[in-house]
């Protein structure tokens, strides 16, 4: 898998930032651990992907050339024939958009957050005529860093962030093919096989990840709206041993969603509670 040397120059420079944002802070006043508070969220977004996304997704699910071997009725294998699947184009090929499904588990210590964010969606099912359903689903996580730019505890807040990971895409194909594979020279040397099973064939692919949240803080919840865009770069997908599709296909998404934030009581906010 390919990532551009400008995404890690990027994330380079956005985890810079916030690093020396957050020594900058900690010269004026010793690091003290017990003032670390962490935070769960939940949140669910709109996702737009790029065209290439899609039809990178549509191309290997639905396109010709998937078929099975038909030996003839004498089974003499030199008669042997290859024929396509004709219930493909029964098929709705799939759409731009999905719905994506965000757990974020991190702290927080002053303006400074950390924190994963695991991410994944509900399969996406094409019906048709075919052996079975055409289906595809992702998921990844991000490692993020963020900063509250109006202080630690106001009302309201903005939070950019950024951060890297992967993601996993995963393809369900509507029927077992034998996919024939044509590298050029002798034909029958060069003709492969592929006896395709019926289960998820993946690819993996690095990601970066970057987005701006607006913020309403109701101590110890939170509710926030954001929206960014994240980076992915799939490479081929390996369906036994065999590689299709492209080398660097370009993933991106754009999002829109809202998330609900519960900060927990930081150690010193519960030993000045029980004094109370």
């Amino acid at each position: 898998m390919r990532i551009s040397k400008t995404v890690f120059r990027l994330t380079a420079i956005l985890i810079g930032f916030f690093v020396a944002t957050a020594s900058a802070d900690a010269e004026s006043s010793f690091y003290e651990k017990e003032h670390i508070r962490g935070f769960i969220s939940i949140g669910g977004d709109y996702r737009n992907m790029n065209s290439e996304h899609i039809n990178y997704i549509n191309r290997l699910l639905f396109s010709s050339g998937k078929g099975v071997i038909q030996e003839s009725a004498s089974g003499d294998s030199s008669d042997a024939k290859f024929v396509g699947d004709g219930s493909l184009s029964s098929y709705d090929h799939f759409d731009d958009y999905y719905l994506g499904l965000h757990v974020n588990i991190g702290a927080q210590y002053k303006q400074f957050l950390t924190w994963f964010d695991i991410n994944f969606m509900p399969t996406q099912v094409s019906e048709g005529s075919g052996a079975t359903d055409a289906a595809w689903f992702a998921y990844g996580a991000d490692w993020m860093f963020g900063w509250k730019l109006f202080g630690e505890n106001t009302f309201i807040n903005l939070i950019p962030a950024a951060g890297i990971g992967f993601n996993l895409l995963n393809l369900h194909f509507v029927n077992s093919y034998d996919i024939l594979n044509y590298d050029g020279g002798a034909l029958e040397d060069q003709i492969k096989v592929t006896d395709m099973r019926n289960r998820y064939y993946s690819t993996f692919a690095m990601t970066f990840n970057a987005e701006l949240e607006l913020r309403l803080s109701f101590d110890p919840i939170s509710i926030g709206i954001y929206g960014g865009y994240r980076v992915i770069r799939y490479g081929e997908i390996d369906i036994e041993d065999v590689e299709y599709g492209s080398a660097d296909v370009n993933g991106d998404t754009f999002f829109l969603g809202a998330r609900l934030t519960w900060t927990f009581l930081s150690p010193w906010q519960k030993k000045q509670r029980d004094r109370l």
